[in-house]
């Protein structure tokens, strides 16, 4: 299956694909505070290339459940020195994690060639799709049951899969009529985005089901509370062996792009799993 993005092409049939999270932030649940300055970012990067990452999603705004949204002029201050540095020093492809169009716009102008959007194109009356349109890049559509604020307070489905499925088959159609050409969509289930633990289990297990809309599969499962439940309550920094079993699952069930913190362990996990 390809995946375009802007002139870059992906073969995700080939091998999987994975994403190193850059957050630019300082409340992110794992790493925000860590890359808040850009000499810091630029190595983080650095290290993340070298330690085999395909695309860098970099984010200037939380989602974290609870979380609160930030204004445009602040995200954009966060992100756009960061991405016009990597965009300077590396070739590797670029995905800016924004619902909004605005800082979208900027940041494909800096060098992005992605929208990892939450919101799905749902957000500002649909406006990102026609930035995604006008300029080629590829989209992440994502599933989220509300918003990061709200997103975890009791969310229910009567049939999570079949209902997110839905979900997407809608947002496809429309992505489509807007003029974003199907081989630069992606999907993202959007796990522990307005899912119960039981929820995330669930979508993991029945991945396989979202192959039928023919688009790649994204999942971001990178030390989450899920994985601490099932791990006695671990915190993030013990839960990177839980992440790796977490990403099999997804892999084995479908997934091919991974968006992950720790790119060297996932790299070498799918390198030594691809020979067998």
């Amino acid at each position: 299956m390809i995946f375009k993005a802007k002139e870059k092409t992906f073969d995700i049939s080939d091998r999987p694909l994975v994403m190193g999270v850059l957050n630019v932030t300082p409340d992110s649940f794992y790493d925000g505070a860590g890359h808040a300055d850009l000499e810091t970012s630029l190595r983080r990067v650095e290290s993340m290339i070298e330690d085999g990452a395909d695309i860098i999603d970099v984010g200037g705004e939380s989602t974290r459940p609870g979380s609160k949204a930030v204004e445009v002029n602040e995200e954009v201050r966060r992100v756009l020195p960061v991405i016009e540095e990597i965009s300077k020093k590396f070739e590797i492809p670029l995905s800016i994690d924004t619902y909004k169009p605005a800082v979208a716009r900027k940041a494909i102008e800096c060098g992005a060639v992605i929208i990892n959007d939450i919101y799905a194109l749902t957000y500002d009356d649909g406006e990102m799709a026609s930035v995604a349109a006008a300029s080629g890049v590829g989209v992440i559509l994502m599933h989220m049951k509300g918003s990061p604020e709200t997103m975890q307070n009791n969310p229910s489905y009567s049939d999570v899969v079949k209902e997110i499925k839905d979900f997407f088959t809608e947002r496809l159609d429309f992505a489509l009529k807007k003029g974003i050409g199907s081989e630069n969509i992606m999907i993202d289930p959007g796990i522990g985005f307005g899912k119960t633990f039981q929820h995330n289990i669930a979508l993991i297990k029945k991945l396989n089901e979202f192959l039928e809309l023919k688009r790649p599969i994204v999942v971001g499962l990178s030390r989450k509370s899920f994985i601490g439940k099932i791990l006695d309550d671990a915190p993030p920094e013990d839960r990177l062996f839980g992440t790796m079993a977490a990403n099999m699952s997804a892999y084995l069930n479908g997934a091919r792009i991974f968006r992950v913190h720790d790119v060297k362990a996932t790299r070498d996990f799918f390198n030594v799993l691809s020979v067998f």
